[in-house]
């Protein structure tokens, strides 16, 4: 894009709430408790894999603790998300980061969700639904009243955006 609507690519001004490093490890922890258990139980049961069984249960639980450990941490210095009255910005991810814009042009839908973890932490998860085949770009670990007020704040600047989103 070129001239006065173009959006540049930029770093996001906003985190995410700290309260979703929390929320992540308990995502990741129940992750890890489900097939652990299973491997357990199995391992009790079947003698000749006794063995291979609690070795495995083992090694998921441990690789469960460190990404518990050491991945939400990362992921809240990675996570940005910010709103202009041009576009939506987010920056995701951990290995592989991905940066989105949306400019408010091609914005059709803003949802807001949340999980039972999210509601035991009091969080919520902002979807911008756009014109485009990439998909939505999804603001998660927002405080729910944030979210809410972004939801409002996103579909009012919506509305006033000429276009169509297609």
């Amino acid at each position: 894009m070129r001239g006065e609507n173009a959006v540049r690519l930029r770093p996001p001004r906003n985190a995410v709430d700290e309260r979703a490093v929390p929320w992540w490890r308990v995502r990741i922890l129940t992750a890890t408790v489900v097939p652990a258990l299973v491997l357990a139980v199995l391992g009790t049961l079947i003698g000749p894999a006794r063995f291979w069984l609690l070795t495995a249960a083992g090694a998921v639980t441990a690789a469960g603790l460190l990404c518990a450990a050491f991945f939400p941490g990362w992921w809240f210095r990675v996570h940005r998300w910010e709103v202009t009255e041009d576009a939506v910005y987010a920056r995701t991810g951990a290995f592989w980061q991905e940066w989105r814009i949306a400019p408010m042009s091609r914005v059709q839908t803003v949802d807001t969700s949340r999980g039972p973890l999210e509601q035991a932490f009091r969080l919520a998860t902002v979807t911008v639904t756009t014109a485009s085949s990439r998909g939505a770009i999804r603001i998660g670990g927002l405080d729910h009243e944030r979210a809410a007020a972004l939801a409002e704040h996103l579909t009012a600047l919506t509305r006033a955006t000429p276009g169509d989103a297609t």
